[in-house]
């Protein structure tokens, strides 16, 4: 064999190795897998490193719903969240199963520096529907869709509803999960006496600031009562589903999560415990564990269930 001929062959050879290696990458990074970290802080590292920034797998609005999830999913969450550091356990599982994600920022305090400005939910709740009113409609015009599918934690479950009952989101959303929820508040009967002790003391839960929050989640606050107007926290024409923990420190009773539907009304009520003695789940693990996750991704899809193992989980990160 002569040198260039052995030569030719080998430009040849690498040519090939170098077109199969692209091919490679290429077919790699055409629907490439996220890694999946189950753990309620899995998204403070993304903050760190991007400030300000999304989750990768989120707020992509070139990201166009498929026939099987029709619905782009809007994740909420609750209070001191942020689209990065509540998620990271949500962002890559629904992306990885084909679902456009989408998550925001709300309720933060104006001009506020970074990291405050992703701080969120420390502004009255009904601002912060009106901010995910503004972004909803954003994600269902770039997507071309007709609806979405809500996931809130904690208060990112309360203003969802308000969005649905007085900001007319009651058309544009399907279905509605809610982790941690208190549809009653919290505090139950002690609750009660803190806002009626409240009130004598001339406070109320729409005018005094640092009382916005809290305060409207007292049992018997003007803004619960507002939200059970007609005798049910629900709207008609939306799926609701409800994921509780018995071990929750900050929804007290957990049960107020809970909340039966009225007839015609669609809920579903899930207790983590129900089904696995092992999961010890809080207020914050609720929104980091697989298990909690997967029930999730049922909710969001009932006609292609995952199996929801059952297996330890621990309280604070899930």
């Amino acid at each position: 064999m002569t040198s260039a001929v052995r030569i030719s062959l080998s430009v040849t050879v690498v040519a090939v190795v170098a077109l199969l290696a692209a091919m490679a990458v290429s077919s790699a990074s055409a629907d490439p897998k996220l890694p999946e970290d189950y753990s309620f802080f899995a998204g403070i590292p993304h903050e760190l490193a991007h400030p300000d920034g999304s989750l990768p797998g989120s707020n992509d609005f070139s990201c166009k719903p498929s026939r099987e999830h029709p619905n782009p999913v809007v994740l909420v969450h609750g209070a001191s969240g942020g689209k990065q550091t509540s998620w990271g356990a949500y962002v890559p599982m629904l992306k990885n199963a084909g679902f456009c994600v989408f998550a925001l920022t709300y309720g933060t305090l104006p001009g506020a520096p970074w990291p405050l400005s992703e701080i969120g939910g420390v502004q009255p709740m009904e601002a912060g529907a009106g901010q995910l009113a503004v972004f909803i409609d954003k994600v269902l015009r770039a997507t071309n869709a007709n609806k979405v599918d809500v996931v809130g934690h904690s208060e990112g479950t309360m203003v969802p509803d308000y969005y649905a009952k007085y900001l007319g989101g009651a058309g544009r959303i399907h279905r509605y999960i809610s982790l941690a929820p208190l549809w009653s508040g919290s505090g139950g009967d002690i609750g009660g006496v803190m806002m009626t002790f409240a009130r004598a003391l001339g406070l109320n839960d729409t005018s005094t600031p640092g009382f916005n929050t809290g305060g409207k989640l007292l049992p018997g606050s003007d803004f619960l009562r507002r939200m059970w107007a007609g005798g049910s926290p629900y709207v008609a024409g939306i799926d609701y589903t409800n994921i509780s923990t018995r071990y929750d420190e900050a929804v007290l009773p957990y049960s107020s999560g809970q909340v039966p539907g009225p007839p015609g009304t669609s809920v579903h009520n899930i207790v983590v415990q129900d089904s696995c003695a092992q999961d010890y789940s809080d207020h914050l693990a609720i929104a980091g564990s697989r298990r909690a996750a997967y029930m999730v991704h049922n909710a969001l899809d009932p006609e292609h269930p995952w199996t929801v193992p059952c297996q330890f989980v621990p309280p604070f990160t899930g």
